[in-house]
């Protein structure tokens, strides 16, 4: 089946992060092939907007007859953005009306870093001609007082301020949430719907004392994507909600400002992907490596890789069951992320002290291997199990104390009771950890194996 096609009707924004740029950013990520018909030219950045230049009716009237006339690219759905003027909110309504497109209204009255996005006189145009049209109209708190004309300092004020605007006209409003006294002291934004019923939409607030660039273009535009793939509304409600907090929340702080980034969640499935398979791949370099079994400790290894952006050891890919030896070779479970403990804490842990390690492995203990690991140049340093403080967790304090004179690729210790000694090998990736880890293999057969004793 063909990609739905959804259209935007809004102007550019120069520094990228909201806009045309965040509607065709968010139709990408929601896998909707995303069109645009651009009605003004802003000249902004972080600090806010310095001039607007509207594109004149006539093209703007001309992009719409250009794509509402081929048929190969019928519109399943659009939304509206930023509109300038009067005569622009009336000639983009005769358009949408004569097309019969159904669309998602953003009132866009100002940015994000400050600045009009709309003439005053031409607030009263959007409520006559374009309101009426809409499907559903995504107003955030101060929006939805200038089109209510009320008050909103409670949950109670939204909700009157909704029935207000959908007595103007609009068949759906969603007022959305962050804004108010109640959800700073809770910790939680609530988008509230209203089509003749109620229904509220929460989550987490991200970053309650930023500004947010990009969110209200991103939400209407995700909103749109889901209607247009056929989802009821307060499904699709829920969905462009949950797009557009993890936008924020992988968000970048520019100036003060919080730039949404609707990729990350892409970003972060390839992530996941290429990680599992740079494990495996480590895992099936290590299966060749002559001699590497000799490095396996009694309690088996481990070799583990972290995505970009891990917190915990659920963004960790391992080998399920560890790395062992057995009299028939080598064996290894297969690559999943969360299926180790140790080695995730140990990767999550010089994470703070080096963000470009992102992969680790633990191999036994041996002098030798220390001698070996120094003379092929690696920075190794080590810690002292005695020595650990009580209440703290022994990865974090014995990577923050192994690393105080500088950070290690190799981190090693001489055990305690109960505990086996241990050598954990660092690098950017499952693979570069094992090329580590097969330079010191053959450091040590180049010595009289003989005289090594494993």
């Amino acid at each position: 089946m063909r990609a739905k096609r959804v259209l935007t009707i809004a102007g550019s924004d120069s520094s990228g992060g909201a806009g045309i740029q965040a509607d065709i950013k968010s139709f990408a990520a929601l896998s909707v092939h995303g069109m645009s018909v651009i009605t003004a030219i802003t000249a902004q950045n972080s600090l806010g907007v310095h001039a607007v230049h509207e594109v004149p009716v006539d093209m703007v009237a001309a992009q719409l007859a250009a794509i509402t006339a081929d048929e190969g690219l019928r519109v399943d759905f659009a939304k509206t953005g930023m509109l300038y003027s009067t005569t622009m909110i009336e000639s983009v309504a005769r358009a949408l009306k004569r097309s019969n497109i159904t669309f998602v209204l953003d009132p866009v009255m100002k940015a994000g870093a400050g600045g009009a996005l709309i003439e005053d006189a031409a607030l009263q145009a959007l409520t006559t001609h374009l309101l009426p049209l809409c499907s559903v109209i995504t107003p955030n708190v101060p929006e939805a007082e200038i089109l209510s004309g009320l008050r909103i300092r409670t949950k109670e004020e939204v909700k009157a301020a909704a029935r207000a605007i959908h007595a103007l006209g609009a068949p759906a409003v969603v007022v959305t949430g962050g804004h108010l006294a109640d959800e700073l002291a809770a910790g939680r934004a609530t988008d509230v719907l209203y089509d003749g019923a109620f229904a509220e939409i929460s989550a987490p607030l991200v970053k309650p004392d930023r500004i947010v660039h990009g969110g209200g273009c991103s939400f209407s535009a995700a909103l749109a994507a889901e209607l247009a793939k056929g989802k009821p509304l307060q499904v699709a409600a829920a969905t462009a909600k949950g797009f557009v907090h993890d936008a924020i929340v992988n968000g970048e702080l520019v100036s003060g400002l919080l730039v949404v980034n609707q990729a990350r969640g892409q970003q972060t499935d390839a992530d996941r992907y290429w990680t599992s398979e740079n494990v495996r791949l480590a895992v099936g370099m290590l299966k060749a490596t002559i001699g590497f079994e000799n490095l396996i400790p009694e309690v088996g290894t481990n070799i583990c890789m972290a995505i970009d952006c891990a917190t915990s050891e659920q963004d960790i890919a391992a080998v399920d069951g560890r790395i062992i030896r057995t009299a028939d070779g080598i064996r290894a479970g297969c690559v999943a992320f969360g299926a180790s403990d140790h080695i995730a804490r140990l990767i999550l842990a010089m994470r703070a002290q080096n963000r470009t390690y992102r992969s680790a492995m633990n191999v036994k203990f041996a002098p030798e291997i220390v001698e070996a690991c120094h003379k092929l140049g690696m920075a190794v340093s080590s810690f002292e199990r005695e020595q650990e403080p009580e209440y703290v967790k022994t990865m974090d304090w014995g990577v923050t104390e192994a690393s105080k004179a500088f950070v290690p690729e190799v981190i090693f210790d001489r055990g305690a009771v109960g505990k086996e000694p241990m050598i954990r090998i660092f690098g950017t990736t499952a693979v570069e950890v094992v090329e580590k880890v097969r330079r010191i293999v053959a450091a040590l057969a180049s010595v009289s194996i003989k005289a090594f004793s494993f």
